[in-house]
């Protein structure tokens, strides 16, 4: 019985897991705070993060009809992310874990991605070996998956990630906060083929850039006539989010074939894009795409980190009190 913490970055986020089931997921949502500057100020989410743990921690245990006294390990994200933010989880884990006598797990946040697909699935439904593309706000990367905790990294960016291209042009484009589902509700009205961008490091078969692709849409908006009319936005996103998702395909098809993969694993918060959900399915075909079963594992969440703390715990065996990274 799990008792995870995610606060890598704006959400703050509690989980408890067991044998792979999520018995609760709760998550205080920052994004209203974040949404009057328009991206994540880390003082500021450091702040909200020590404001909120202690009752999101009481939402998960009320939701999950459980009691502290009911956990056996604890788990927390101790990197990559903001470390004002990453201080306020793994500080409160680690008390909560020297206060109960329980064993610790520090989880990497991205390998809480990878494996997310893990999360309320039966395990034979994992094929061996999987490409998972991890699309998320700060980072973006392809694995080779051969078993767990067998996992390889075959490239990431080497600038901006997705999810924080699709933010920088949501504000270009004078969109709310995050812009990733403000991009996909927009393109919805826009022709993909209105606008024709660059595709973003075509010459590298598994590292990504979009810095060149913002700068790219940021020129074409300055041509334009100003302000935007409402068709010309919808235009842009759907262009750029068509550029975007066409360029993340090609690659992860590219590491599908180079490796002879079972799967794919689209992961991370931009795996909630509808259209990019789409075009990986076609182009995979007749490779099965996983994605996370709910829309709520693919951004930041403690359910992905306490399933890794689970997968890969049988190599520790921690006893109460230890602490081991992950």
């Amino acid at each position: 019985m799990i008792l995870a913490f995610e606060s890598s970055c704006d959400d703050t986020c509690v989980a408890i897991v067991k044998n792979g089931r999520v018995l609760a997921n709760a998550i205080g949502s920052q994004i209203l705070v974040h949404r009057k500057t328009q991206g994540v100020v880390p003082e500021v989410a450091a702040r909200e993060h020590a404001k909120n743990i202690k009752t999101v921690l009481e939402t998960c245990l009320k939701d999950a009809k459980l009691k502290l006294s009911d956990i056996t390990a604890i788990a927390c994200a101790n990197q990559p992310g903001m470390t004002g933010c990453l201080l306020v989880g793994s500080t409160f884990a680690s008390a909560l874990a020297a206060l109960l006598n329980l064993p610790i797990y520090e989880v990497n946040h991205k390998l809480g991605h990878v494996y997310s697909c893990f999360l309320e699935r039966e395990r034979q439904e994992i094929k061996f070996p999987f490409i998972a593309l991890s699309v998320s706000g700060g980072h973006n990367e392809l694995y080779l998956v051969e078993a767990v905790g067998k996992h390889t990294m075959l490239g990431s960016t080497l600038d901006d990630a997705a999810g924080e291209a699709y933010d920088k042009v949501a504000k270009m484009l004078g969109l709310n906060y995050p812009g990733g589902p403000e991009i996909s509700r927009v393109a919805l009205e826009g022709n993909p083929k209105a606008f024709s961008f660059p595709c973003p490091l075509p010459h590298q078969k598994f590292n990504f850039s979009f810095s060149g692709l913002k700068t790219n849409v940021k020129y074409k908006i300055q041509e334009l006539s100003k302000p935007l009319n409402p068709p010309q936005v919808s235009d842009i996103a759907a262009s750029f989010q068509h550029c975007i998702n066409t360029n993340l395909v090609k690659k992860t098809l590219k590491a599908v074939q180079a490796h002879q993969a079972q799967q794919v694993h689209l992961v991370g918060g931009v795996s909630a894009n509808l259209d990019l959900r789409k075009k990986m399915q076609l182009a995979c075909t007749p490779i099965e795409v996983l994605t996370p079963q709910e829309f709520s594992f693919c951004t930041d969440n403690a359910a992905m980190i306490g399933v890794v703390a689970e997968l890969l715990a049988p190599k520790h065996q921690l006893s109460a009190g230890d602490m081991v990274q992950v």
